[in-house]
């Protein structure tokens, strides 16, 4: 059971794609286009997001995606600057992991890239940093435009 200080309300599901953008970008989290965000909102396994009631914002938001079937991946991790320190995000991630609980098949293999202010959270929350024994990579990949 998640709970969220007066004033916030807890929604299943993702926010609008206005909302999505506008999350990452306040965040400070990478840029993505409308279709980006319309893609990866529908092709979430799990997300909720948090109503500020007073204004009818949405102020946080949390995603899970994989294949259903051992591998889940948490991503899009937000809450905007002014309501950060509430636990708003504590509460999204218990959401997330009590969600993966309880529809996964056992021993589901959940992970996460985050930034270093958030290494509290999910340490609270039983993650590990996996260095030296595991690497955690990315890489862009830019499309490449045919001059036809």
């Amino acid at each position: 059971m998640v709970s969220l200080p007066t004033g916030y309300l807890l929604r299943v599901g993702p926010p609008s794609v206005s909302a999505y953008l506008y999350l990452r970008e306040a965040t400070g989290m990478s840029p993505k286009t409308h279709q980006q965000a319309l893609a990866g909102i529908d092709g979430a396994w799990a997300a909720v997001h948090v109503i500020h009631a007073p204004t009818g914002e949405t102020v946080a938001m949390g995603r899970v995606i994989g294949d259903g079937g051992w591998y889940f991946h948490i991503i899009d991790m937000a809450v905007l600057p002014e309501h950060q320190r509430q636990g708003l995000g504590d509460t999204i991630l218990t959401w997330l992991l009590d969600r993966i609980r309880q529809d996964a098949p056992p021993d589901a293999f959940v992970s996460l890239m985050a930034d270093p202010p958030g290494r509290s959270l999910y340490e609270r929350h039983g993650f590990k940093d996996r260095s030296p024994r595991n690497v955690g990579m990315s890489r862009l990949l830019e499309r490449q435009v045919d001059d036809d």
